[in-house]
C-alpha cells in the first residue's frame, strides 16, 4: 500500500488526462505535461517517465505499469490493459474514471479492504472484463491479506456463476450463524452480511447498490449510452464527405491528371 499522499497524485493524474483527452491532446503530449503538474515529492513522475517511454515504442500504457508492480497494482494494470485492446468494448475514458475514483477511495479515511474488493468486483463483473484474470488482477492487490487471496482466487473462482455472490458474502460475514466445526475467516462484517443476506435472490447490481448506499462503499462508473454518442454522428458525417471529396480529386488525377484551373481564384 502506498500513503495517502501518492493516491491523492494518482487520483488528480487520471482526471487530468481524461480531460485532456477530452480536449484532443495526444498520450505523449498529456504525459509530458503532466510531469510538471504533479508533486515532486510523490514517485508518480518517475512512473510517468517510464510510461512515457514505454509508449513512444509501444503505444501502450499497461506494459511499462506491468515493470512497476511496487507502484501500480494488478488491478489499475489490468483495467489499462483491458482499454487498450482493440477488439474490446472497454474504453480509455471509462477506465480513467475507474481508476480515479478508486484512488480517490483509497486516500479516504474511511477505506477498509470491504470497499476495495466490492468496487473492484462490480467493475469487472458490470463492464464484463472477464473474471478469470479479473479475479486474479483483484487477488493480487495489497490491500488484501492471505485469507482474503485465497478467498478470491480460490473460492470466488470456483464458485462463481454456480453460488449468487450475496450468498457467498453472507457466509463469510460476521452476520452469518457459525457452527462450532466452521473455522473458515470472517472477511465481512456483520453490516455487509447483513445487506447480503437481504439480496440473495436480487441481481447482484442491486446488492452494489445497497451498499454504497448503507456502508459509503465507491459505486462504479458506467459507460456512456449510445444516445450520448449519437451527438458524434454528424461530425462523423461530415468528415465521410471530406473523405470521399479526396477521392473523387484523386480518381480524376489518375484519369486525366489535375485541372488546376478549378482550384484558382479568378479575379
Amino acid at each position: 500500500m502506498l500513503n495517502q499522499e501518492e493516491y491523492i497524485e494518482q487520483a488528480f493524474f487520471f482526471r487530468s488526462y481524461q480531460e485532456h483527452l477530452n480536449d484532443g491532446y495526444s498520450t505523449q503530449e498529456i504525459l509530458r505535461g503532466m510531469k510538471n503538474e504533479l508533486l515532486g515529492t510523490t514517485n508518480l513522475p518517475m512512473a510517468i517517465d517510464i510510461i512515457l517511454t514505454e509508449v513512444k515504442l509501444s503505444g501502450q500504457m499497461s506494459a511499462a505499469m506491468k515493470r512497476l508492480p511496487h507502484y501500480f497494482t494488478p488491478f489499475q494494470t489490468f483495467i489499462i490493459q483491458e482499454a487498450e485492446r482493440d477488439e474490446g468494448r472497454f474504453d480509455i475514458y471509462t477506465a480513467l474514471r475507474v481508476l480515479e475514483k478508486e484512488a480517490k477511495y483509497r486516500c479516504n479515511d474511511n477505506f477498509n479492504v470491504q470497499g476495495i474488493f466490492f468496487y473492484q468486483f462490480e467493475t469487472i463483473s458490470r463492464n464484463r472484463l472477464g473474471f478469470d484474470h479479473g479475479l486474479d488482477a483483484i487477488a493480487k492487490d495489497p490491500a488484501f491479506n492471505q485469507d482474503w487471496s485465497y478467498w478470491i482466487n480460490v473460492i470466488l473462482r470456483r464458485q462463481i456463476g454456480i453460488v449468487n455472490i450475496a450468498d457467498l458474502i453472507y457466509v463469510r460475514s460476521g452476520y452469518y450463524k457459525r457452527s462450532e466445526t466452521e473455522t473458515e475467516p470472517v472477511l465481512f462484517g456483520e453490516r455487509e452480511g447483513r445487506i447480503a443476506y437481504a439480496s440473495r435472490k436480487n441481481n447482484p447490481t442491486f446488492l452494489f447498490a445497497a451498499l454504497s448506499r448503507h456502508l459509503g462503499y465507491p459505486s462504479v462508473p458506467v459507460i456512456k449510452k449510445v444516445a450520448e454518442e449519437e451527438s458524434q454522428i454528424p461530425m462523423l458525417k461530415q468528415r465521410i464527405e471530406l473523405l470521399e471529396a479526396r477521392l473523387l480529386i484523386l480518381q480524376e488525377e489518375l484519369k486525366v491528371g489535375v485541372n488546376i484551373d478549378r482550384y484558382t481564384v479568378k479575379s
